[in-house]
């Protein structure tokens, strides 16, 4: 008999089978990508918080606000998923469709991309 890569319990069933239940394979599954899914979960929940501070501040699609209001909020402008540059030099940067664009002095353009 076969033993579960989990529990080492003996398997019934099909031959083929590696875990003795869904409880098993799901816990060594979860075990296998624990490092891997970390770091991506807590980079997806950064950009989640960045894209919903741009979205609540740009409600119009288009508007300017202050980088320090946005950094008072917790927006981490190192956190992207994408920069466009647009044929006349602008330089965008997005996190997802909601982007700025960096201006003189403390002033950020939020605009929305709707692609």
């Amino acid at each position: 008999m076969q033993k579960c890569l989990e529990c080492d319990s003996e398997i019934k069933g099909r031959s083929d089978k590696k875990f003795c239940d869904d409880a098993c394979r799901n816990a060594y599954n979860n075990k296998q990508n624990k490092d891997s899914t970390n770091l991506m979960r807590n980079v997806n929940n950064r950009l989640r918080k960045n894209y919903r501070i741009l979205a609540d501040a740009n409600q119009d699609g288009k508007t300017k606000t202050t980088r320090s209001k946005l950094l008072s909020q917790g927006f981490d402008f190192d956190l992207i998923t994408q920069v466009k540059v647009y044929k006349n030099g602008s330089e965008y940067r997005f996190v997802y469709n909601e982007g700025y664009k960096i201006l003189d002095g403390d002033w950020v353009l939020l605009v929305r991309n709707a692609e």
